[in-house]
């Protein structure tokens, strides 16, 4: 499996057949990845997802496995996320914090049992969490980065469950559930908002699965689509959303921590921030005036600077400008307020909505 490219860049075992569909490629977290693709386009991309089914490589995302007696007893004084709550073959959205309650990063994590957790971390931060689990394990309980032995494609958008069917791969799972073979791990998750899977699949054996799905005209999206695609869902990008910085009380993603679990990372100072309350909070502005957001826009409430855009991009779905931002609590706004984002010098109004910005049949 090479790596060799230009710099430091890693490569997904599908690179050359990218190249072969004519992909604008772009550094993401240390990897060479698909921007879009000739005679697609993001907006084209974006709509197939909405509409019919698009694929994409995720092969960069990050793979870990812990293993041992307790396993998943250990994984869960760590991360935030109770998986407690959740049985054998099912899969939970879960955040690795630091003891000042930041996010060193977000991730899923796969329950194959009480020995057997599989992690799919962020690719920048994946030797991080790698580390910081391994620095902690106890006896008997391994963790190693599998970062380069499994490819992930995202297959995803209501024709979906049509596509992988012609494959031969299951489709009757509950949302955040997976089935799992020595081929192919199926997931129903997804960062898109529409009905999708996730295969995770031996690195070695990705090209044959990638080639039945273009052969079945399933449209080939890269990574500019799925950021349109999860900003419209309002879901978060570590390193925008969420950060050292940016705890998961700040980015009202208290849903993923287990508050009444004894142990995590971090857990006294999420405690004592959700207590006093955040000073500021993640929301979602819809753009009423022309122009793009994008991150670190200065955001107004008349002349008053009350907070910054994280994310941003133009909806192709809504045909409007849209972001998250991170807002100043004290500044008392709420749903439907109406601020002003600071665009490139000239402002723009935006009104502040809750997330998602599009209605989607995800669950």
């Amino acid at each position: 499996m090479s790596t060799e490219v230009a710099g430091t860049l890693l490569r997904s075992p599908l690179h050359e057949r990218h190249v072969a569909l004519g992909a604008k490629f772009a550094a993401f977290g240390g990897w060479e990845m698909p921007l879009e693709y000739a005679g697609g386009g993001v907006i084209k991309e974006h709509t197939a997802v909405r509409t019919g089914a698009g694929v994409f490589d995720v092969s960069h995302l990050g793979k870990a496995a812990v293993l041992g007696a307790g396993a998943a007893d250990f994984v869960n004084t760590c991360l935030t996320n109770d998986l407690g709550r959740i049985a054998a073959g099912k899969a939970q959205y879960t955040m690795c914090c630091d003891d000042t309650g930041g996010v060193v990063d977000d991730l899923i994590a796969y329950l194959f049992g009480p020995d057997d957790v599989f992690l799919v971390p962020n690719a920048a931060n994946t030797a991080e969490v790698v580390r910081r689990l391994a620095a902690a394990a106890p006896a008997g309980i391994t963790v190693t980065d599998e970062h380069r032995k499994y490819a992930i494609l995202a297959v995803q958008g209501p024709g979906s469950v049509d596509v992988l069917t012609k494959l031969g791969l299951p489709t009757e799972l509950e949302y955040m559930s997976f089935q799992a073979s020595p081929e192919v791990v199926v997931c129903r998750t997804g960062y898109t908002g529409e009905h999708g899977y996730e295969l995770v699949i031996p690195w070695d054996k990705a090209g044959a699965t990638w080639d039945a799905l273009i052969d079945a005209g399933v449209q080939p999206c890269g990574l500019g689509a799925r950021d349109t695609l999860r900003t419209e869902m309002g879901y978060p990008l570590h390193g925008q959303d969420l950060s050292l910085e940016i705890t998961p009380v700040q980015a009202r993603a208290g849903w993923a921590v287990g508050w009444s679990k004894p142990a995590f990372w971090g857990r006294d100072a999420l405690l004592a921030e959700k207590a006093e309350g955040p000073r500021r909070s993640l929301r979602g502005l819809e753009l009423t005036g022309r122009g793009i957001p994008r991150g670190h826009m200065q955001v107004y409430a008349g002349e008053r600077l009350v907070g910054e855009t994280t994310s941003g991009t133009f909806s192709p779905t809504k045909k409007v400008g849209v972001a998250l931002a991170l807002l100043d609590t004290a500044a008392g706004l709420t749903d439907g307020d109406v601020v002003e984002v600071d665009i490139r010098g000239r402002r723009t109004e935006a009104r502040i909505v809750k997330p998602p910005f599009v209605q989607t049949s995800v669950r």
